[in-house]
Order: C-alpha cells, then structure tokens, then sequence
C-alpha cells in the first residue's frame, strides 16, 4: 500500500522572506531619498545662479540707458508687487530671495558683501541670491549663498551671510 503524502504548508511568504524583502527596500529607500533630496537642491541652486545672472544683466542694460546701477526692482523688469518694491525679491519657487545692490544704495549693501571678498564700491554693483531661512534650501550647507559683480567675479559660500570658506568652484560649475 502506497502512502500518500500531503504537504500541509500553504502558498505564500515565510516570515524570513517577508524580512528579507523589508531589509532590501529599507536600504534602497536609504540611498534613493538623499541622492534625490540632493540633486533637488542642485537644480535649486541652477534657478539661483540663473535668477542671479539675469539679474546682473539687468543692471547692466539699466547702466548703458542711465549711466547708473539701480536698486529698484521696478527699474530692472520686476512687478512691483506687494513687497516687490525694493529687494529681496523671492525667485526660484520661494528658496532664493536676490538682492541688487549697487554701490550708490544704502540699505541693502549688507547682503552683498560675500564676507569682503567682494564689495560693490565706486560705479560697480554686486546681485546675490541667498537661500531663504526655514525652506529644505537652508539646508544646502554647500551654497547658500551665491554672488556675482560688475565685472562677472562669481562667488558662492556655504553660510547665508556670504562669509566662510568660499565654495565657487563647487556652487557655480
């Protein structure tokens, strides 16, 4: 007589691989979030550079019309709304605020400064775009801050005040 033999385990996971699957997506997850989080603020960083750019070629169009830089957004193209009548004006989904500071301004020279490193003096300005305080971009411990002068010397720095280390040849290639 033969015996038949039945098996009494049900189709499906055991326990062990249902773990093995946890473990794998766990360590996925963990180095698919901050490479993405970090090529999120790279692009960020490319609106600051260009809202920074095309700021400085503002200036210079206003220049060769009125012999002057100007610190108005008005003047350079921007509507004049709500807070917009002087800088900051908020540019790359809100995580950048930009700043024009000509030589002649007073108020604002203090956000363009870059720690000394460059000043507008004489007939010159100086534009920066500084990460917003409270946004993911604050976060960017790299390039919260990036500038750039009359004469087309960027500079970028880690720290919102543009002091510190210069970081240009990371934050501006």
């Amino acid at each position: 007589m033969e015996t038949v033999r039945t098996n009494n385990r049900s189709a499906g996971f055991t326990l062990i691989e249902l773990m093995i699957v946890m473990l794998v997506a766990a360590i996925l997850t963990a180095v698919a979030v901050p490479t993405y989080q970090s090529q999120v603020r790279h692009s960020r960083r490319t609106d600051a550079k260009t809202a920074v750019l095309d700021l400085a070629a503002r200036e210079e169009k206003y220049f060769s019309l009125n012999n002057t830089y100007t610190a108005s957004p008005a003047n350079l193209g921007y509507a004049a709304t709500g807070s917009a009548t002087a800088f900051p004006v908020a540019v790359g989904s809100n995580y950048y605020n930009i700043y024009a500071c000509p030589a002649a301004a007073t108020g604002t020279t203090s956000y363009c400064t870059a720690g000394a490193v460059i000043t507008a003096t004489g007939n010159t300005y100086v534009v920066a775009a500084i990460a917003l305080a409270g946004t993911s971009q604050a976060n960017d411990s790299s390039c919260q801050y990036f500038a750039v002068d009359n004469t087309g010397t960027q500079y970028a720095s880690g720290s919102a005040s543009g002091g510190g280390t210069a970081t240009t040849s990371t934050c501006w290639q």
